[in-house]
């Protein structure tokens, strides 16, 4: 399902993450009873505070909402940010819930790319990923690390912070940043809300509760390669499935023209190939297969939030090849323009192999649409907070 490559590992991961947590190491205490490690309990301070934004009003919390399964809450297809909260990234907020486990950007012994954090796996560590939106000019944008700390130490848990990291941490800038993104790693990794593993699937696993026949015809469905094979990429199998493997793919999800970098006609966002350090455009077009774990509190889907229901996305999974006229624009001679969200180029690296996109106008598509809705029940079994 995913792409393929040949190339040995790009970034070395987890050796910066190692020298990140020895430059920090004060701060990852045990934890009291119960609770949180002292850098943990900075971590969910620091990602809760609008103050460490340049307008004064963005926090990690706001693009990444608890009651959104740590993803945004609205339907926009990218958040807004900026130092007047008006100007609009590229690609959707992704949920950061059970990302603990991921590893650094690699390829495999396959030489499929794997791992990394963000849609194009460019940050080696959840650490690396929290450092990230503070300087970026479209979220909160910060002028540099310095101004940032300069935020943290007129905040008002400074005081914890330095009895974590030293009185001295505000004096170094730049280590002062790295411990904070640490700090932000430990709160995402200690605090159980980002892997609560408390969906009514994970009831199902444990023997406690049975699906509905929707439901159970949906799993069927998400699993049988020859139907929806979602799990080709999205493994449900053992006591914790993340339904996601890490890797990436070329889907060719049609353009959005609600996002606004798209009314210029010569952006492309080619996912991969978007990273500087990346010279392969057989990966071109390729993000991140996500986990779909709480995908039904999604309120847009893919990379470029095209899709705004679970219906639709997953129609379009099957339906992108036997009826594409659904998707992408047509021309006057009725030729369909598929893939219109990728140079031409580069349509050659668009997964056509796999079920189910190995069909062609006038087939029957993999999935009918009863068994659409099928997998869309199984689909919300795997929403966090279960109860009877």
């Amino acid at each position: 399902m995913s792409a393929r490559t040949r190339n040995l590992c790009l970034l070395p991961g987890a050796g910066l993450a190692l020298a990140l947590a020895l430059a920090c190491g004060s701060a990852v205490k045990p934890a009291d009873a119960g609770g949180l490690s002292p850098a943990a309990s900075l971590g969910e301070q620091i990602f809760k505070d609008t103050s460490l934004s340049a307008s004064g009003l963005q926090s990690c919390a706001t693009c990444h909402v608890a009651e959104a399964a740590h993803g945004a809450d609205n339907d926009l297809p990218a958040q807004l940010g900026g130092p007047a909260m008006n100007l609009q990234g590229t690609r959707q907020s992704p949920s950061i819930r059970y990302l603990a486990g991921n590893t650094a950007f690699h390829y495999d012994s396959e030489g499929t790319p794997t791992g990394g954090f963000f849609w194009d796996g460019r940050a080696e560590s959840l650490a690396a990923q929290a450092g990230g939106p503070f300087l970026n000019p479209v979220e909160m944008a910060m002028p540099s690390k310095a101004a940032v700390v300069a935020k943290l130490a007129a905040a008002p848990y400074a005081a914890s912070f330095r009895a974590v990291y030293g009185d001295a941490i505000f004096s170094d800038p730049e280590q002062a940043y790295r411990c904070m993104t640490l700090a932000l790693q430990q709160y995402q990794r200690e605090d159980a809300e980002f892997q609560p593993f408390s969906s009514k699937y994970d009831a199902f696993l444990r023997g406690s509760v049975r699906l509905s026949d929707a439901e159970a015809r949906g799993l069927a469905l998400f699993n049988d390669p020859r139907k929806g094979n979602c799990a080709a990429c999205h493994p449900s199998s053992g006591d914790q499935p993340l339904f996601t493997d890490f890797t990436y793919d070329v889907l060719g999800v049609p353009r959005n023209p609600a996002l606004s970098a798209n009314a210029d006609p010569e952006f492309f966002d080619l996912g991969l190939g978007a990273r500087a350090d990346i010279d392969r455009p057989d990966l071109y077009g390729a993000f991140k297969v996500p986990s779909l774990r709480n995908v039904a509190l999604r309120r847009v889907l893919f990379h470029n939030g095209r899709f705004t229901s679970l219906k639709d996305a997953v129609t379009f999974y099957v339906q992108r090849d036997t009826n594409p006229e659904k998707y992408y624009p047509v021309a006057p001679d009725g030729t369909v323009m598929k893939f219109d969200d990728l140079p031409s180029k580069y349509h050659g690296n668009v997964n056509v192999t796999e079920v189910p996109y190995n069909r062609l106008p006038g087939q029957a598509p993999a999935l009918t649409d009863a068994e659409v809705d099928d997998v869309v029940a199984f689909l919300k079994t795997l929403t966090d907070g279960y109860t009877r």
